[in-house]
């Protein structure tokens, strides 16, 4: 699958160009058995495209079974260099996902999703925000770019050597003269 390049904007006046997809996010509503609600919302599905044609839309209501969904198209996935270790650590994870950041706001009937990124990182921001995020499984095409990407983009920082304070080295330990400080019990 390859990604339409969109033109970007930045702060300092002049263009970047970053690969982008078209990204359809499905909704259910379930219901659940509790006090204090009826029913509760998670996303259920992604599709994702390269077509450029695909505008914002939604939400379009239709049935699966006896579940009535909600689907929102033209959404975009648009991947940052500065994002690659989170690109890593999603790729790197035992199944890799796209993540839906949505709201649903007074008086709206559906959710509307705010965000979909497949950045590990970027995906923890948002809950350690306290917002809504669920995740799906990434498409296989999907992937192989992602991958493709990140091995162009991301050089993982280098460690650095800690050097420990070794306390049994001679010198480490300070005592004054004439004090027992340090010594065996013996």
């Amino acid at each position: 699958m390859s990604a339409k390049v969109v033109e970007v904007d930045t702060s300092n006046g002049s263009a970047e160009l970053k690969p982008s997809w078209s990204a359809s996010v499905v909704f259910r509503k379930r219901p659940v058995t509790s006090r204090w609600v009826d029913f509760e919302w998670d996303t259920v599905g992604i599709t994702v495209s390269d077509d450029p044609k695909v505008v914002p839309a939604g939400p379009l209501e239709f049935a699966v079974g006896s579940d009535a969904q909600w689907r929102w198209d033209g959404e975009r996935i648009t991947l940052h260099p500065s994002e690659g270790e989170g690109y890593w650590l999603n790729l790197n994870s035992p199944k890799p996902c796209i993540f839906v950041m949505w709201r649903l706001e007074e008086g709206d009937a559906v959710p509307r999703p705010v965000v979909v990124t497949v950045s590990y990182n970027e995906a923890g921001r948002m809950l350690d925000a306290g917002d809504h995020v669920d995740n799906v499984p990434m498409p296989e095409p999907l992937r192989t770019a992602l991958t493709t990407y990140t091995a162009a983009h991301y050089k993982p920082e280098p460690r650095k050597k800690v050097r420990r304070n070794d306390p049994f080295i001679e010198g480490a330990y300070r005592r004054e003269p004439g004090s027992d400080a340090g010594r065996g019990r013996g």
